[in-house]
This record gives C-alpha cells, structure tokens and sequence, in this order.
C-alpha cells in the first residue's frame, strides 16, 4: 500500500508499522552496515612477514634509488651523503651477507658505476670549474673516499667488471617478485577504496524509490529467499574480490609469465644474435644518412668538395667536434674503398688530427685520455703513410692552388713537423696536468716511448730531404727528451764512447753550425751541458759553460730558456759537489738559493708572493711553464748541498777572522739559518735537515769533527738526501774527507794562540788524517799567511810565533777604528757646516769656494794620515 494513501486510524497505523520495514527490492543488495558488509576478516590486510635479508637489502636498495636520482642533477654533496649512508647500511647488513656467503650483485653495480660516473665528472674540467664550491668540495672527498672504499672490495669489482651479466636474472626475479607483492597490495587497497564509494552512492539512490516498487520487491525477494533456502540476492556477502579487475593471482602469474619471456629473449640473445620483436604491419628499416647521395659518382672532386664543406664548419660555434672527427673518418675510409690514391688520403688525414687538436677549446687545459690515445694513433698513421710514399711533396710552402692530389706528382699542402710538436706539447700538458703522484702520471708517462718513437721517425724522414732549420727543430725535440735522463752505464765507463754521447755530441753541433735563431743553439747547448753534469763530467761541462759566456746574455732570452739555465746550473753545482769541488758547488748554486725561490725558478711550482697577489691570466701562464714531476730536482737535496758547501767553506772562514769587525759574509742564507737558531730559546736535538746542518756547524767551530760528521752523516740525512745520489757511499766518503780537513783548519784557527807548538802526528791521530794531509794543510795555510807559524821538519813540529794579537788587544784595536771613525764623521759634518757659513757671509765667489774644496781635501787627507800612523804605532807597542 502506498504511504500517500490515507484511511482510518487502525490502517494508517498499520501502514505506518509497515512503511518502517525497508525491503530491497529484486536484483539489489539490501542495505546493511558497512561493518556487516565487509568483515573484519576481509579488512584487515594479510600480514607480511619480512626475513631480515629482505629488510637490510630493501634498504641498501633505498639508498641506491636515491643516489641515482642524486647523480642525475650532480648533486656531489648529497651523493656523498647517500655513499656514506650506503656504507653504514652495509656494514648493518654484513652479518646478513656473510650468512649467504657471497656479496649481492646490486651492491656491486652500485660501486662499479659510482667509480665510473666519478672518474668521468672528475675528467670533465670544465664542468669542475663551473661547480658550486659545495659541489667541487663533494667530488674531491668522494673521489678519495671511493677509492678507499673499494680496496676492500677489488678482487670483486674485478670480477663483476669482466662478466657484468653475470647473476642478473636470479637478482631480477628476486626483485621482481617483490615488486609484485607490493603492487598486488596497492591495486588491492586502491580498488577497494573506490567500489565503496560507488556502492554507497549507488545505495543511497535505491532508498530514494517509490513505495510501490520496493512492495513489489520485497514479495519478490521473500519467495526468491524462501525457495533458496534464505541464501538468495538479497543476501550477497561483499568480498575483495568484487572490487578488483583481475584476481591477485592472476595478474601474478601474468607478470610471472612476463618474467620468464624477459629471461628468455636475454638468453636467445647471448646464444645466437640479436633478438627483434615483430610488430604489426611492414617493417620499419632506419638506415644512418649516406656521405653521398645514392647515384652520386665518388671521385676526387667529390670528395674534396665534401672535405671543403665538412672542413668550413671548423670552429664555428655549435659545431660538434666528435661528429666532425667522424665524418672526416669516413670520408676518408670512403676514398679509400674507392681507390682515389694516397694523396687525397693523406690530405684529410692531416685535417683529421687538425680536429682532433680543436676538440679542445681552451689551449691552457689538456686533452681527454681518449682523444690522447687517438691523436698519438693517429700521428702514428701519418707517419706510416709519409714513409710509404716517399714520392709525394709535403710541406708549408705549397700554395693551395698548387695542390695535385689526383695523378703524380702529388703536392699536399702540410707540415709532419708541426702536427709532430704540437703533439710533443700536448704530452707535456697531459703530464702537467696528472696528479704526480697517482698511477694515472705513470700510465700517461709510459707514452713517452711512443713519443720518442715518433720524433726517431720523424727524423729519418726529415733529414733526407728537410730543410736545415727543420733539421734544427726535430734535433732539439729529441735532446729535450734525452738531457735529463741518467744513464749509469755513462757513468761508470765514461772513457769508453756511449752511443747516447754521440748522437748528443752529433746534434748539438749540427746545431752550433747551422742554426741562425740563437734560441736553438742556447738551449741545445745547456742541454749538452746538463747532460755531461748529471754524469760528472765535471771539467767539460764547465769548460763548454764558460766558453758559450751564456752567463753575461742569458737575461736577454725568453723564460723558458731561463728556466733551462737555472736548471743547468744546479745539475753543474752539483756535479762539483760530487766531485769535491766545494767552492765551485757554492758559487753555482748561491744565486739559485740565496733568493728563496728555488722552486719557483725551476719551474717546480708556484710560491706565494706577499707584496702582490697574481692575476688568474699570469697564474695560468706561469703554470704553463711548469716542468712535468719526472723532470724534478729534489729541493731538499738541493738546499742540503748548498747549506754544507757554506758551512765548509764559512765555518772556517769565522775562525779565522773572529775579531775583524769588517769580515764579508760568503753566504747570507747560511748566516740567516745560523740567526734563527740562536734567537730560539730551547734548542732540542735536530730533526729537520737545516736543523742538522746548524749542529754540525756548530761542532766544526770547536773541532769537534766526529760529532760534526754524525749530524750530518746519519740515517735520517741518509733517508732524505745522500740516498738519491748514485752511488752514494762515495759521496759519502767525500763529504766525511772535507769535514776532517776544515775542522782541522778551524781548529788551528781557533787554538793556535794557546799552544807554542803542535806536533804532526798529533794532529793526525786526533782528525784520523794521513801525516801528508795534515803537512800539506799547514803549509798552505802558513804560505798564505793565515797562520804565523813555521815548521820543523827534523821533530815534525809546528812552532808557533805569537804574532797574533790576544782577545784584549783584538777588542782594542776594534774600538780604536770605531771612534775614529766616529771623529772622522763629526769633523766632516762641522767642516760643512763652517763652509756653508762663510759663503754666506762673503757672498762667495767661484774662486772661494775651489780654494776651500782644495784646502778641505788636503786638510782631511792628512788627518786620515795621522791617524793611520798613530794606530801603526800602538800596534806595534801592543805587540
């Protein structure tokens, strides 16, 4: 009955009881409580159990994800955080991984490609410069911290890097597989979440029917429900399964099926070629873009208009450079399948390394190892093709016009010795550019062989038919890569002639005769003289040096050569000091190390300068000129030298002249060391080699020559210095020799007014001397007036003769010429002062004033007379 309807109170009451019962009507599900429809069974998702192997790699897998997104902007700083995050993580996980006795693959990758992207940021320069100093900051720590890092791990990075493959199908389905648990879960929490708003929509509209129908309905379901045994429609229970689009297990097996495919083709694929899936309609063939069009007949007007137009986009801004490299590759092998002869070839061969010099931009910066390793290939190829075809003419002074690269005689215009020292140039600023210390300078430092090589190629192709100041060129090249290397069978035969001797001996003189620059011949001949230095040739190397008077106009050459210069006299320097020539080994190395700047004027680094700072273009020029580390003379060595050379030579000298006030002073860094280590307050034993240096010279003043030779003879100085001369036991016993002998001399100058006589034999036992040294010492020094002694040969005594004046008279006398000295200035002054006087009052003529010049200086001439006479006079009292 409809509720509209109204009749008497029994049956309005009676409908309204009625009305109060909500039937569904057939086909729809009654409304009940949500906590009906979907159980609590249904609700609540299954509860996943997770191994702890799974936990500690999910999140190593965390962490990965999130360095790869890192590593996409080159966010430096945050891969640092991520990489030692993943350090941590591992280590939390090492029991795990040690339980399954094998380190996870992904794990592996990671390491093997966060080396690789590090090495590649690290090669690209020019992306490090325009990184934010947190970013630059980031790939230096990173760098060292990876490389430290996988010292632990090289045995299997090794290993992943020769099969890489290896294990990725297992590490993928395990992966996979839980990929799918988790989208399983997703898809299921989504679609139940969206079928329940729409059942509830749906509900809402139902109840909103007319009465009639859902009369209708409700008899209808009551019957259906009754002869169902109350299990009918009306009565559907809601389960997950409703919502969802696909039963979990279904779309499992789907993407286990997907699975298996992807294994299968990767296996097909390593058994037998390529695999290619087949789509719907024709095929589709991209082919790359032909150099030529299809009928286009390939000849040499083909090809060099083709090389004309490749060759036009040099330099260009928005040129690609690799892409050019590989369109003048083709081009070439192109010409050469189509038998256009050697010339066109040679001629595109000589464009091909002229882009791959312009593949960097910046001359102050390097190449990259790759383009290195295809320049020295390339140069090599060139060379291969001038030596088979003899024939062609080659050189600067063809005109393009003159060109004939189609029938003989060919002519191509080109330059092997220019393409060869650029070559040479940029070897040295790959080796400039290499940490001097990383195995990376000594994989780029065994190229040099290769170099060499090439410049003995070029040579035998250059002198032949080369011109003489293309012969002076190719001979420079190879010196400057001989002088600097020692060859010990030179060394310890040097009567018998050495094959690297002549061939220096033979260019150098070619040189001296046929060079008309005077920069070739400058430089060739302090090579020749480094050379004959570093193997103690001792007496031609300053012979040649003294004859070139290269010393009176080496500051009119440019830097370079004055860096070779310096160079050289260092080597000679040391050169005498090995051969016991002190004094010589202190003049040669005094203006080297007087300054401070050893290392700067050997081109061995950069000082900091306090008065002005460098601009960036003067420190990008002045590193330039940097020698590459190989090159290197060891400063302390150096300085090591220079300080026992002064202390030989200075020690003595001090003895000697102790009370002159007026005494020149040999060697200012000595005398500088000395000062600083007075003014210290507490002096401890000696650890630095100027430290050691400072005790020994103070041993030698007392003659105390044992104690001298144990500072500066000693393990330590050993490690330092003496161990990288050749041969060193012999320097060593040189240097010990010299210490006897000067501590001897001091000593004598130091004691000689306490004893009336000395006995020889003495002497010699207490300085471990042969009785000939010590006799042929004290003649010297007693002929040269620097003792007043004299010799008795029949009892081997020297007798002394008191001539010398005691400390008290020393004092005296230097008192007396300070405060003549002193008069001599006051008389000066009030002389002047007179002078002045008197012209003003008189007016002062010409005349006047000559004549009081003139009795001025007879007047100051004889005082100084009077006073020299009176000293002679008390000198001779006092004595």
């Amino acid at each position: 009955m409809s509720r509209f309807f109204k009749g008497s109170d029994s049956e309005s009451e009676s409908s309204s009881s009625d009305d109060e019962i909500n039937v569904p009507r057939a086909g729809t599900t009654a409304p009940r409580p949500v906590a009906y429809a979907f159980s609590d069974e249904e609700d609540e998702p299954k509860r996943i159990v997770r191994s702890a192997k799974d936990k500690r790699f999910d999140e190593l897998r965390e962490i990965i994800k999130k360095m790869g997104n890192h590593k996409k902007i080159k966010d430096m700083a945050s891969v640092l955080t991520d990489f030692e995050e993943l350090g941590k993580a591992y280590e939390k996980a090492k029991k795990v991984i040690e339980k399954e006795n094998q380190i996870p693959r992904f794990f592996m990758r990671c390491l093997v490609e966060l080396e690789d992207f590090v090495a590649e940021c690290w090669e690209d320069r020019e992306g490090r410069k325009q990184m934010s100093k947190n970013n630059a900051k980031g790939l230096t720590t990173l760098r060292q911290k990876l490389k430290k890092y996988n010292r632990d791990f090289e045995s299997d990075i090794t290993s992943y890097r020769e099969n890489p493959d290896e294990g990725e199908e297992e590490e993928a389905a395990d992966s996979e597989e839980e990929e799918f648990e988790m989208e399983i879960q997703e898809d299921f929490s989504k679609s139940r979440t969206k079928e329940d708003t729409k059942a509830a929509k749906k509900m809402a509209y139902d109840d909103d029917e007319d009465d009639d129908d859902s009369e209708w309905d409700m008899s209808s379901d009551s019957s259906s429900s009754e002869s169902d045994g109350g299990e009918g429609p009306g009565t559907t229970v809601y389960t997950a399964a409703m919502f969802l689009k696909k039963q979990p297990g279904e779309d499992k097996k789907e993407k286990k099926d997907k699975k298996e495919k992807k294994v299968r083709r990767k296996k097909e694929e390593d058994e037998g070629g390529e695999w290619e899936e087949v789509t719907k309609g024709a095929p589709m063939i991209k082919e790359a873009p032909k150099m030529f069009a299809k009928d286009t007949e390939v000849n040499h007007e083909a090809v060099m208009k083709k090389l004309n137009e490749i060759i036009s986009a040099r330099g260009k801004k928005g040129t690609d450079r690799n892409e050019q490299i590989a369109l003048l590759q083709e081009l070439q092998s192109i010409a050469d399948a189509n038998n256009l002869g050697p010339a066109i070839s040679m001629k595109i061969m000589f464009h091909i390394i002229s882009a791959i010099y312009d593949y960097n931009p910046n001359i102050a910066t390097c190449m990259r190892t790759e383009m290195w390793e295809k320049c020295l290939n390339t140069v090599g190829e060139l060379l291969d093709m001038v030596e088979a075809n003899s024939d062609i003419v080659i050189g600067e002074n063809v005109l393009e016009e003159s060109e004939n690269v189609t029938t003989p005689p060919y002519r191509i215009r080109g330059c092997v010795l220019t393409v060869v020292e650029r070559m040479d140039e940029e070897f040295t600023k790959m080796l400039q550019a290499c940490d001097a210390h990383s195995t990376e300078y000594v994989d780029r430092l065994k190229d040099e062989k290769a170099v060499c090589d090439i410049l003995d190629r070029l040579q035998a192709y250059t002198v032949p038919r080369g011109t003489t100041e293309e012969i002076c060129r190719v001979y420079l090249r190879r010196i400057e890569h001989m002088y600097y290397k020692f060859d010990p069978e030179a060394y310890d035969n040097p009567q018998t002639e050495n094959k690297t001797f002549q061939e220096m001996e033979e260019m150098c003189k070619f040189i001296y005769a046929k060079d008309l620059t005077d920069r070739l011949r400058t430089r060739s001949m302090l090579c020749q003289i480094y050379h004959q230095a570093l193997h103690d040739r001792w007496y031609e190397a300053r012979d040649l040096m003294l004859m070139s008077h290269l010393q009176d106009t080496i500051q009119h050459s440019d830097v370079p050569t004055q860096i070779l210069y310096n160079r050289t006299m260092v080597q000679l320097g040391l050169c005498a000091f090995r051969k016991g020539m002190i004094r010589d080994a202190h003049n040669a190395l005094v203006d080297i190390q007087s300054g401070g700047r050893a290392k700067e004027l050997l081109a061995q680094g950069l000082l900091l300068q306090r008065q002005h700072e460098r601009t960036p273009e003067q420190e990008k020029i002045e590193k330039r000129r940097l020698l590459p580390y190989h090159m290197h003379i060891n400063l302390e060595l150096l300085e090591c030298v220079y300080l026992v050379s002064a202390m030989l030579i200075e020690v003595p000298y001090m003895a000697a002249h102790e009370m002159d006030a007026r005494r020149r002073m040999i060697s200012k860094n000595f005398h500088h060391v000395m000062r600083m280590s007075e003014r210290q307050a507490l002096t401890g034993p000696p650890e630095s080699m100027r430290e050691h240096v400072v005790a020994a010279s103070k041993a030698m003043k007392t003659g105390d020559w044992k104690a001298c030779k144990n500072f500066i003879l000693n393990e330590k100085m050993n490690a330092k210095v003496w161990e990288l001369f050749y041969k060193s036991e012999t320097v060593q016993e040189m240097v010990t020799g010299k210490i006897q002998e000067e501590s001897l001399r001091t000593y004598l100058f130091t004691y000689s007014s306490v004893y009336d006589s000395l006995c020889l034999h003495t002497l010699s036992d207490m300085f471990e001397l042969d009785k000939g040294v010590v006799h042929s010492i004290m003649s010297k020094m007693i002929i040269n007036e620097e003792l007043m002694a004299s010799l008795d040969e029949p009892t081997q005594t020297v007798i002394m003769h008191r001539t010398e004046p005691t400390r008290l008279q020393s004092l005296a006398l230097q008192l007396s010429e300070k405060v003549s000295s002193l008069v001599d200035n006051n008389e000066r002054i009030m002389e002047l002062k007179q002078g002045n006087l008197f012209f003003q009052k008189s007016g002062g003529t010409q005349d006047r004033q000559d004549r009081f010049q003139s009795n001025y200086q007879q007047n100051r001439s004889q005082n100084w007379q009077d006073r020299r006479n009176q000293r002679q006079n008390y000198s001779q009292r006092t004595y």
